[in-house]
């Protein structure tokens, strides 16, 4: 089976594999912090994973607002997770603890001309912290993700399978594999916790050779399908209306670059071709 698919290219992406693994596996959140997270009462005084989420989705709206590509939205999502596993975070920081993960994960994935100014992230997202408050959490953020930055996404895991399978399939069968509706299936799971905490979960059974069971992906597909419908529902596509419904005065849109734009709702999952 292995000889009729690793063909040229195909062979390349399967080597590429184990050590894509291992390198996740670096820089992936802790479990035991996820839990914590996840089982976190919403009392107003603790993180909890529903403020979690909501932060996410503001980084989402914020990475399409820019333009940005879903790589950076994913190492931002790594590195937020990756901190709140280990910092007990009050809800009043979450702002500059997202705004801080996503700054740094624009000036290491996008190119340089296409980074805002701080003052642009922070004035959009109608935060009230100053840009030296920003710069202190960057420098903090850092020490405690031991200064990876490098870290390997679920966006690069799913450009590779899907090259691996695209290229395995016949010219008719490969229309039906649309990348932009994976794509954007993947920003609607990065989401949820629970789906950070799965992968960690599921790199540990790689790690130690342990075969996942059918039952267990089965499990995990149904919440993927259900986060999907959710995500699609006109309850969801405006999570939070006033962090998404931004209001950019003429004075504020003269400061900003002219690839800049408004969104008010999520993308929408493309069609698959029937």
């Amino acid at each position: 089976m292995i000889d009729t698919l690793a063909g040229g290219e195909a062979r390349d992406l399967l080597l590429e594999l184990p050590a894509m693994l291992e390198q996740e596996l670096r820089t992936q959140p802790r479990a035991a912090g996820l839990r914590l997270l996840e089982a976190a009462h919403d009392n107003g005084l603790r993180m909890t994973a529903r403020l979690r989420d909501f932060e996410v989705k503001d980084l989402l709206s914020l990475t399409q607002f820019f333009g940005f590509h879903t790589e950076t939205f994913s190492l931002a999502v790594n590195f937020l997770d990756r901190f709140l596993s280990k910092m007990k975070v009050q809800p009043k920081h979450v702002g500059c603890v997202g705004l801080s993960c996503f700054y740094l994960a624009v000036k290491a994935s996008e190119e340089e001309r296409n980074v805002p100014l701080a003052t642009d992230l922070i004035r959009i997202s109608q935060y009230r912290f100053t840009v030296s408050d920003m710069m202190r959490m960057e420098k903090i953020i850092l020490e405690k993700l031991c200064w990876k930055v490098k870290a390997i996404t679920a966006f690069q895991f799913l450009q590779l399978y899907h090259a691996f399978i695209h290229e395995n399939l016949s010219c008719e069968r490969r229309k039906y594999l649309n990348f932009d509706r994976l794509e954007t299936q993947l920003k609607a799971c990065h989401c949820r916790l629970m789906f950070s905490k799965a992968k960690v979960n599921i790199l540990k059974c790689l790690k130690h050779n342990k075969t996942i069971s059918n039952r267990e992906l089965t499990f995990w597909k149904e919440l993927v399908l259900k986060c999907l419908m959710e995500y699609s529902s006109s309850k969801c596509s405006k999570p939070n209306v006033q962090k998404l419904k931004w209001i950019v005065s003429g004075r504020t849109a003269r400061q900003l670059k002219h690839s800049y734009y408004k969104i008010t709702h999520l993308p929408t999952i493309p069609e698959t071709i029937s």
